[in-house]
């Protein structure tokens, strides 16, 4: 005797992300370097990007930078977000055991709608986060047109 199933197509689809969300984290777990490679290596800061009715705003995780070891620059219509952290070498009579931050070199680049403004982009950095605010051009923001009533 068979059961009739009832398909749900979306629940198949969750089950395919969830199954596809696990192999990429396994690759990833696996790809990691050697502690050696990681501390010199490239890393990438996590950042947070929303857009309001006046601009972009992004948000930069680089805890423990000095604001002056971070470059913004925007050209061509890209943002680009360099910069370094330097490994502390263990004094003489001092190991490491662990060394799980990420160290060195990186960059980050951002494809800029055309209607941000380059000109007035700002940056502030803040408790170890870099907040870039990237404000709309005036004709691209929305605006309310007034209907008017006209009689015949």
């Amino acid at each position: 005797m068979s059961t009739i199933v009832r398909w749900d197509p979306f629940r198949e689809m969750a089950t395919l992300q969830d199954r596809m969300n696990r192999a990429f984290n396994d690759i990833w777990s696996q790809g990691r370097r050697a502690d050696e490679d990681y501390i010199s290596g490239s890393w990438m800061p996590p950042v947070d990007v929303r857009e309001t009715k006046d601009a972009l705003e992004i948000a930069a995780e680089l805890p423990g930078l000095d604001p002056k070891d971070v470059e913004v620059s925007v050209e061509n219509g890209v943002l680009t977000l360099k910069g370094n952290r330097t490994f502390e070498k263990a004094v003489e009579g001092e190991t490491y055991h662990r060394v799980e931050r990420a160290y060195g070199s990186f960059e980050r680049s951002f494809s800029l709608p055309t209607n941000v403004d380059p000109e007035k982009v700002h940056a502030v950095y803040q408790h170890g986060v870099l907040h870039l605010t990237l404000p709309k051009r005036e004709e691209a923001k929305p605006r309310t047109i007034a209907i008017k009533v006209q009689d015949k």
